[in-house]
């Protein structure tokens, strides 16, 4: 039996075996302690696709531990039929996992899961390999993954960290984070502790600055800066021109009147005749 592992520390909890069915109480207090709509334990236990899905996933994961390959996968594609989420036996998935509406998931072979994971509908941990080793992504304790998410390869999101909805991750997510977007960026929050609380779909839900949005806005104003720098030196030279235009024009006034050609006649009162 392999035991989920988080922030370096080996957990108590195995992922198969008779003795996780002792945890399932745990597993439906963890679900009704983010969802508000459920009102009792009961109600967890009967109606919840995602509660049924890991419930069946354990007992798949027993068998695929015992190498009862073609028993699991039927025990997990029992659950797909029932559930609408696809689990394969060989994932590792920690306690107080949480599949919110469940319609759609998608957990891969090689994936693992750390506690209190979160994930919410059409989410995919896919492979981006056909190698044999490691090939589907790590979600470390605390993640939330919104809907629609698709996180692919054989890459980490970091504890805490938040994957938003619709949002496409090829490369790995430092703990904390929020990531947005495709391929998902780093949204950076006015107030870096709203990441750390719950986010409902993964997704900050307030005030979210676009880094696409955020990078257009620098370069529009890169442009804006070099438009006025252009403007104010297409002005300076306009200036130097039209006072060398003029300081030339005044030489030439005052040195020496314009010959045109035609001299001006001479009056019978001037010149040495007149003096006579």
């Amino acid at each position: 039996m392999r035991k989920i592992t988080s922030s370096g520390k080996r957990a108590d909890y195995t992922t198969a075996g008779v003795p996780v069915f002792k945890h399932l109480r745990e597993e439906i207090d963890g679900i009704m302690a983010r969802d508000p709509a459920a009102r009792s334990r009961a109600e967890v236990a009967l109606c919840y696709p995602g509660f049924h899905a890991i419930v069946m996933h354990r007992v798949a994961r027993y068998c695929w531990d015992r190498r009862w390959h073609l028993m699991a996968r039927a025990v997990s594609q029992i659950a797909r039929a029932l559930t609408g989420i696809e689990i394969h036996p060989g994932a590792t998935i920690g306690r107080r996992f949480f599949i919110d509406h469940g319609m759609g998931v998608v957990i891969g072979e090689t994936a693992e899961i750390g506690d209190d994971v979160m994930l919410y509908h059409g989410v995919t941990l896919g492979g981006t390999s056909l190698n044999q080793g490691k090939r589907h992504p790590t979600l470390e304790s605390g993640v939330i993954v919104g809907a629609g998410a698709k996180v692919l390869g054989a890459i980490t999101i970091g504890r805490g960290a938040r994957v938003g909805a619709n949002a496409v991750v090829v490369a790995d997510v430092a703990p904390g984070i929020a990531v947005v977007g495709i391929p998902a960026k780093a949204v950076v929050t006015r107030d870096r502790v709203e990441t750390q609380k719950f986010m409902p779909y993964g997704t900050p839900c307030g005030d979210i600055p676009d880094p696409v949005a955020r990078a257009l806005n620098g370069l529009l104003d890169q442009v804006s800066t070099l438009r006025r720098r252009v403007e104010e030196l297409e002005s300076e030279r306009g200036d130097a021109h039209n006072s060398s235009v003029y300081e030339t024009s005044g030489v030439s006034n005052g040195s020496a009147r314009p010959d045109n050609g035609v001299r001006e006649p001479v009056s019978a009162d001037s010149g040495p005749a007149a003096s006579c």
